[in-house]
C-alpha cells in the first residue's frame, strides 16, 4: 500500500495535521491507529474524574467556535469534541485502526518511507509524520513482587471498563495530575483508600464554572469565540514569566495560594506537613484541584509518603517500607507517562541506517522540536522541548503545522522528493534552547519531575513563550534544511 502521506495516531495532532493537508489540497493520506477506536487521549484515558486542565475554549482549535458546557472540559465531552472534529472532516475514511507500527524505515534509493505494521503489512509515503503524543506510553515501575499480585492492578490510561470499586479496597500509586482526579472521584464510594505519594505536588485552586445555555450559545459566535479564546490565552501566557523571568510571580500566583488551599482543608499538622513540597513551585506540573485536600482528609483514606512507600507487593497487597502489610481489592497505577525519554515508541531508521533512538541516546533534540537531521521528510509533533506546562498543547500543535506544512510545500513547489534539516541549524536551535532552559525554574527549582530525562535533562517542555514559538515556526528558513 503506498500514500503521499503517512500520519502516525489519531489524536489533536494527527486530526491538526490532517485538516491542514486537506485545507491544501493534499487528500492521499492514511492515519495509523494501533487501538480499536480513534481520537487519541480523550477516547483512551477514561478513568473517574478525567478532565483537562486547560480552559476548554483554549484547549481546542482555533477559528473553530464550539458551545463547551464548562470552563474545564470533563473527559466524555473532550472525546465527543475530538469525534466531532473527525466526522466534521471526514477523517474516519483514512483512519486504519488495529494498525500498531512496528518501525518505519527511510528508503534512500526510492525516497520513501516503509512503514512496518505489526500484522506483517508494509505502508510507503513520502511523508511520515509521527502524531503518537507525548503522553501515549505509560509506564507501571518496577516494582518487586509486582508479578505475584493476584488482585486486579492497571494504570490509569488503561482503566477497564467493568471495574466496580464501591466497597473496595483500593491502593493507588502516584500522586500527580491523573492521581489527583482520581482520588476525590472514588472516595466517597470507596472502603477505604490508600494512596503512595512520592513526592508532593504544588495545588491551586480550579476556577471551573459551568456555562450556562445562553453562553454556550454565545460560543458559536465566532467573534465572541474567538476574543474570549484569545483573552484566555494572554492570561495563560503571561504565568511563563514566573517560570522564566519573574520568580515572584511564582509566589504571588502559585506558592501563597496554594499554602492557603492546604491549610483551609488540611487541619492536621502531620498530614500538612506530608503534602508540603520541598521544591518551587512550578518545577513540577501545578495541579489544579479543589476537590483532592478534602478527600485526603477524609477518614477512609491513608495518605503514605516516601518514608512509608511500597517496599515490595505480595500476592494479595502490598508491604511498606515500615512494614505494615495491606491488602487490597484493587491497585490502581497513577504513575503517568515516559515523556521525556519515549517520545516515539517504535523504531525509526533514517539514512545510513540511523536509527532516532541512536540520535538521541544521550538526549532527545529537534529543529523546533520537529526535524532531525539524517530523518528526510519525517516530522514529529510533541517532539523535545514541545511541551508547556502553562498553556494549551494545541497552540504549539498548530504552530508545528504551519511549519511542515512551509517545508512540504517548499518540496513540492521545487518537485525535489524530500528536505531535511541541515546538522548545523538543528544544533544552533537546541544551544539556544539550552542556555533558554538554564533560566527556567524547571532546571533550577530543586526537583525531579517528568520534564526530564534520565540524565536529569528538561527536554520535555518548551524555555520561552508560545507566541516567540510560533513566529518561529511560520518564518520558514529553506537555509536550514536540505533537499534532495
Amino acid at each position: 500500500m503506498s500514500h503521499q502521506f503517512i500520519i502516525i495516531g489519531t489524536g489533536f495532532a494527527a486530526i491538526i495535521a490532517a485538516i491542514e493537508l486537506k485545507r491544501k489540497g493534499w487528500h492521499d493520506f492514511v492515519m495509523l491507529e494501533r487501538r480499536n477506536f480513534a481520537g487519541g487521549t480523550w477516547q483512551q484515558n477514561r478513568y473517574p474524574g478525567a478532565a483537562v486542565d486547560v480552559h476548554s475554549p483554549l484547549y481546542s482549535l482555533s477559528g473553530k467556535p464550539y458551545p463547551w458546557t464548562q470552563m474545564f472540559a470533563k473527559q466524555s465531552e473532550l472525546a465527543q469534541y475530538t469525534q466531532a472534529l473527525l466526522d466534521e472532516h471526514d477523517l474516519s475514511s483514512h483512519i486504519q485502526l488495529k494498525a500498531n507500527v512496528k518501525n518505519a524505515q527511510w528508503d534512500e534509493q526510492n525516497h520513501l518511507w516503509q512503514v512496518e505494521i505489526e500484522d506483517g503489512e508494509f505502508i510507503q509515503g513520502q511523508f511520515l509524520l509521527n502524531c503518537t503524543g507525548a503522553l501515549s506510553t505509560p509506564v507501571i515501575p518496577e516494582f518487586e513482587g509486582l508479578a505475584s499480585l493476584k488482585v486486579p492492578y492497571f494504570h490509569t490510561n488503561q482503566w477497564p471498563d467493568n471495574i466496580d470499586l464501591r466497597g473496595k479496597r483500593v491502593a493507588i500509586i502516584g500522586s500527580g495530575a491523573s492521581a489527583t482526579q482520581v482520588i476525590p472521584a472514588i472516595q466517597p464510594e470507596v472502603e477505604h483508600l490508600h494512596v503512595f505519594q512520592r513526592t508532593p505536588h504544588w495545588v491551586i485552586p480550579r476556577s471551573d464554572i459551568k456555562f450556562p445555555k445562553w453562553f454556550q450559545s454565545c460560543l458559536r459566535i465566532a467573534p465572541v469565540y474567538n476574543a474570549i479564546r484569545w483573552s484566555l490565552y494572554w492570561y495563560n501566557e503571561i504565568r511563563f514569566l514566573g517560570f522564566k523571568h519573574i520568580p515572584f510571580l511564582l509566589k504571588l500566583l502559585g506558592e501563597w495560594p496554594a499554602k492557603r488551599l492546604l491549610r483551609k482543608h488540611i487541619q492536621d499538622p502531620d498530614l500538612r506537613a506530608k503534602l508540603t513540597p520541598d521544591f518551587t513551585i512550578g518545577c513540577k506540573r501545578i495541579i489544579l484541584s479543589n476537590t483532592l485536600y478534602p478527600a485526603l482528609a477524609s477518614e477512609n483514606v491513608t495518605l503514605h509518603d516516601k518514608h512509608d512507600g511500597v517496599r515490595v507487593f505480595y500476592e494479595s497487597g502490598i508491604e511498606t517500607e515500615l512494614g505494615e502489610r495491606l491488602e487490597f481489592d484493587a491497585v490502581v497505577f497513577a504513575t503517568g507517562f515516559n515523556a521525556a525519554d519515549g517520545l516515539v515508541s517504535y523504531d525509526i531508521v533514517g539514512r545510513n541506517d540511523v536509527r532516532l533512538t541512536q540520535v538521541w541516546n544521550d538526549y532527545a533534540h529537534a529543529y523546533l522540536g520537529t526535524m532531525v537531521p539524517q530523518f528526510p521528510n519525517l516530522f514529529i509533533f510533541n517532539g523535545p522541548n514541545t511541551g508547556i506546562g502553562h498553556t494549551s498543547a494545541l497552540f504549539i500543535l498548530e504552530s508545528q503545522i504551519q511549519y511542515v506544512s512551509q517545508a512540504i510545500e517548499s518540496v513540492l513547489s521545487q518537485q525535489k522528493s524530500s528536505i531535511e534539516v541541515t546538522t548545523e541549524a538543528e544544533t544552533l536551535y537546541n544551544q539556544m534552547l539550552d542556555k533558554a532552559m538554564q533560566q527556567t525554574v524547571w532546571s533550577w527549582g530543586g526537583c525531579k519531575s517528568w520534564y526530564q530525562n534520565a540524565h536529569g535533562k528538561v527536554v520535555a517542555l518548551l524555555p520561552t513563550f508560545t507566541f516567540i514559538f510560533r513566529r518561529w515556526c511560520k518564518a520558514f528558513k529553506p537555509e536550514h534544511h536540505h533537499y534532495h
